[in-house]
């Protein structure tokens, strides 16, 4: 029985989907106007293995993530370029896409961009009008009327009296209420005409928040089982989302919220200002992109991920653990996952209490002992299977083990001939220069494991 954590309720509920044996869920996804950095990792891998374990688990799932290729940092960052706005989010998307396929993140089934539901915005914005939540204010945008929302704040748990510290401020834009926020805003004479649409408030363009609730709700209903997204989208976004949804439609919007924690680095926020902002290309230079999803996956999804060089190579040693049972195990076909096993027992019941990867992982590694004890190929068939649930040890073990990052080039042939100037140095009895070799070999990072069948390799 899957339980995840709401945090709507802020407790695991269980969940019971609104159409049997199907899951609607939507994710909120990039801004594109830069490369990705490790907090847009963690939410890609993390609503990955979700989906994944829904299916595992036999449900049909409808996944969404968006795109935003519309809003004051991406005009910004066009105008600095010189290039067109649609140039800018084309290029960044790809990018994105490059980055998120190295990490093993399967594609959405819809990924819209929100330049393509403009009009589904103002539909939902007429709506909101018309049911006396949204007004036009002085300055030509469309605002909405929080205070006439009654239960705003139940997703952040912030009260409108909380919140009254913004009424010291000066109304800005001709608000009625600094609480407000704009679902259009009007065309100005300084941007460039292809962020204008025409509307019936005058051209102009769509505010971030309205953006998310009208594509899922063209794309999913006005009500579907999760949305997902970053700790940081809490307040004030995915409130304001349930707010003009809920307001709109008259009805729940989403009945499980799932947030994923932050990304720290070396226990500080990441953050640009810090200089301890990374990309995910930054990253992959360094580590192998399976490292860096197994890394991401072995702290639980709810929990701060702390960054760090000594946690991703802690990481690396221990997948590649995993790899070395299944090299030295070659694993038995595994058709189907008999999961009232013991030990795909267990990790179903990892998974099913919120998802819970790091006691999942666990798993793995109790069978990748117990496949070298009993060198069981059934042991190891079952350690790639539940791997391959999270989108792990899909690799062949060799090639794992003998890779390294990105960057890394194919020096295999010189390892390999090294290896055999040992072996003839040991045949020679010169066991001094044999020792010489494999130290001179392991302090630039390549270990050397003597086995019945030969000297294997394996990077440390």
């Amino acid at each position: 029985m899957l339980k995840i954590h709401n945090s709507l309720s802020r407790k695991k509920e269980r969940f019971i989907p609104i159409e049997p044996g199907k899951v609607r869920m939507y994710v909120c996804g990039m801004t594109v106007y830069d490369y990705c950095h490790l907090g847009h990792a963690r939410v890609m891998v993390v609503f990955d293995m979700v989906v994944r374990w829904l299916r595992a688990s036999d449900y049909e799932v409808t996944y969404v993530r968006n795109i935003t290729d519309i809003d004051d940092k991406i005009i910004k960052r066009a105008g600095e370029n010189g290039e067109s706005i649609r140039a800018l989010t084309d290029r960044f998307i790809a990018a994105m896409h490059e980055d998120a396929d190295a990490l093993g993140v399967q594609r959405p089934d819809h990924e819209p961009r929100a330049t393509e539901y403009v009009l589904p915005m103002q539909k939902l914005i007429d709506e909101l009008m018309g049911h006396g939540l949204a007004y036009r204010a002085d300055n030509e945008d469309v605002c909405f009327a929080v205070r006439k929302f009654e239960g705003y704040g139940k997703l952040s748990g912030k009260s409108l009296d909380e919140l009254r510290a913004g009424e010291r401020v000066e109304v800005a834009g001709g608000k009625q209420d600094p609480l407000d926020f704009v679902l259009w805003k009007h065309a100005r004479a300084d941007e460039p005409e292809e962020v204008k649409w025409a509307s019936p408030w005058g051209a102009g363009r769509p505010g971030w928040h309205i953006e998310c609730s009208a594509m899922s709700s063209e794309l999913l209903g006005a009500q579907f089982d999760i949305h997902g997204g970053g700790a940081d989208l809490q307040f004030p976004h995915h409130e304001n989302e349930i707010a003009q949804s809920e307001g709109a439609h008259q009805c729940s919007f989403v009945n499980y919220w799932m947030h994923n924690g932050f990304v720290r680095v070396d226990d500080e926020k990441m953050s640009k200002s810090l200089g301890n902002f990374f990309t995910i290309r930054d990253v992959l230079k360094e580590y192998a992109p399976e490292v860096v999803r197994f890394f991401i996956l072995r702290a639980h999804y709810r929990s701060p991920l702390n960054y760090s060089d000594a946690h991703l190579v802690d990481a690396r040693n221990a997948l590649s653990r995993l790899y070395t049972a299944l090299r030295n195990v070659p694993p038995a076909p595994l058709p189907v996952v008999d999961w009232s096993s013991p030990m795909a027992a267990r990790f179903k019941l990892a998974m099913d209490d919120d998802f819970n990867t790091a006691e999942a992982l666990s798993v793995l590694f109790d069978l990748a002992a117990d496949a070298n004890r009993r060198q069981s190929a059934e042991a190891s068939g079952l350690l790639k299977e539940l791997g391959g649930v999270l989108g792990l040890l899909e690799q062949d073990p060799t090639a794992f083990l003998q890779g390294g990052a990105e960057s890394a080039g194919d020096d295999s042939a010189l390892v390999n001939a090294r290896i055999e100037a040992r072996i003839a140095a040991k045949k020679a009895r010169n066991f001094a220069e044999a020792d010489r070799i494999r130290a001179e070999l392991l302090a630039e990072g390549i270990a050397l494991e003597d086995t019945a069948q030969g000297t294997i390799w394996r990077r440390a």
